[in-house]
């Protein structure tokens, strides 16, 4: 797939006006249900945003991921390859949940924090991450030290992140009544 393509589609979700959107559960406001509906996207979002970094990688000269260096970090030394990846990849599906499951629950009280299908909070995670609490913590470079490539592709790939996130839980939440 060409990553063309991907961004064409997001280009076209923000071009959105964000006035356009609907609120299904506006009145039926469940927390549960809501962080339900929204840690299943999350989860389903986390594979479409691991496919989507396959073909646009965001470090593609070695550069550690962030879940590799807060493994190590936690961990106290460098984990051997095998350990290292087991403890990222659960950092990382992880954190796709918790993510999905917190913004499932906001958009059940705050529904336009669906804006623009979902596009609007992938960025906003993107920021919160890869532009703060990262490089903050060290386990990424800073903004002005990212390559253009690590930005663009964080960026393109988080937008897949929430759109696939709000698509999944409005399906879900749909369902759950």
């Amino acid at each position: 797939m060409d990553t063309n393509v991907i961004t064409d589609f997001i280009e076209k979700k923000l071009a959105q006006p964000a006035e356009n959107q609907s609120y299904a559960n506006v009145g039926n406001k469940d927390f549960a249900k809501g962080a339900i509906a929204g840690l299943v996207g999350g989860i389903v979002a986390t594979a479409a945003k691991t496919a989507a970094e396959r073909l646009y990688p965001p470090r593609v000269h070695g550069e550690p991921q962030p879940p590799e260096v807060l493994a190590d970090k936690v961990a106290g030394h460098e984990l051997a390859v095998i350990p290292k990846t087991v403890a990222a990849e659960g950092i990382h599906w992880t954190f796709g949940a918790v993510a999905g499951a917190t913004y499932g629950v906001l958009a059940e009280f705050y529904p336009a924090a669906t804006n623009r299908d979902g596009a609007s909070f992938g960025m906003t995670l993107m920021a919160l991450t890869h532009e703060g609490a990262l490089p903050a913590l060290g386990l990424s470079a800073q903004p002005e030290d990212q390559t253009t490539r690590e930005k663009s592709s964080e960026m393109v790939t988080h937008v897949v992140f929430g759109i696939v996130t709000e698509t999944v839980r409005r399906f879900v939440r749909a369902r759950l009544g």
